[in-house]
């Protein structure tokens, strides 16, 4: 019997609970023999989990999640695989985008003081906010120092009270120049997650047109957004329009509603052909 693969997972690199090597240690624990750490904007991991994959003999993707905007859509999240992750143009992109989320996260935990100070309680030490994060500083994290304070009583509880309320706007890729810059890198592009982005099937033909015009790749057919029913939509999109399939939990170790090592909620474990196909598809 084959193990679990999982091609999308998040490490204290951006928002998830784990330092990379950790991440890779408990899904090769958990059965998980070929993975992908694609952490938001970021690469800096991808090093350390592809270390920790060969002393554990899990195979390691390199991969990144990007935050994108296409049309009307804001926040489309692109996944790369496979790319050159020392690739100056797509590091020099990143360093950006690094500078920016810290500045951001900065705000909106200054934001969330006020609200504090107004309500007569306490401010957030940001310091202890950073060690809670270990890395990447994301909301999450924000949200479980809350959660220690006592400000709220589950992450959930605190985006309702506090993130949304003082949210600060991110900064986006176009989706096109994203896809462009996986390719740049010698990655292959993927749509992540596609039922967050519109449950309108009309609406998301019209986008995966669009998208594969510019160069997209293949979807992330396999999520813990999409039913059983979404799955059967999306592999027959992907077939017509000649995608590549793929899959992922989108483990972050935070609260993640019951998101599994190399399984999604709908059919249990994705399946091993996600794997092979993609690797096949960048090594070819």
């Amino acid at each position: 019997m084959r193990g679990l693969v999982d091609l999308h997972m998040h490490s204290i690199c951006s928002d998830g609970a784990y330092a990379p090597a950790d991440l890779v240690d408990k899904a090769a624990s958990a059965g998980v023999i070929a993975l992908a750490l694609c952490d938001h904007d970021n690469v800096d991991g991808v090093a350390q989990a592809r270390s920790a994959g060969h002393q554990r003999g899990v195979h390691v993707i390199p991969g990144v999640e990007l935050s994108c905007v296409s049309g009307e859509y804001r926040d489309v999240h692109l996944l790369g695989y496979g790319f050159d992750s020392d690739n100056y143009q797509l590091r020099q992109a990143l360093i950006s985008f690094k500078e920016f989320r810290a500045h951001r996260n900065r705000q909106i935990v200054d934001k969330i003081n006020k609200v504090l100070l107004s309500r007569g309680k306490q401010e957030l030490d940001f310091e202890r906010v950073l060690a809670r994060a270990g890395g990447a500083l994301g909301r999450p994290h924000i949200a479980m120092e809350l959660i220690a304070c006592g400000y709220a009583k589950s992450v959930e509880d605190a985006f309702s009270r506090y993130l949304v309320p003082c949210n600060v706007s991110k900064r986006f890729f176009l989706i096109s120049e994203a896809i462009e810059l996986i390719k740049a890198a010698g990655g292959v592009s993927v749509l992540a997650h596609p039922p967050y982005i519109t449950r309108d099937q009309s609406a998301m033909k019209q986008l995966l047109d669009e998208l594969v015009a510019v160069g997209l790749q293949g979807v992330e057919v396999y999520n813990n957004g999409a039913s059983c029913d979404d799955i059967e939509w999306y592999l027959t999109q992907a077939r017509l329009r000649k995608l590549l399939v793929t899959g992922g939990s989108d483990f972050h170790g935070i609260e993640d509603g019951g998101a599994e090592f190399g399984k999604v909620r709908s059919i249990g474990a994705i399946p091993y052909s996600c794997f092979e196909d993609l690797y096949q598809t960048i090594n070819s």
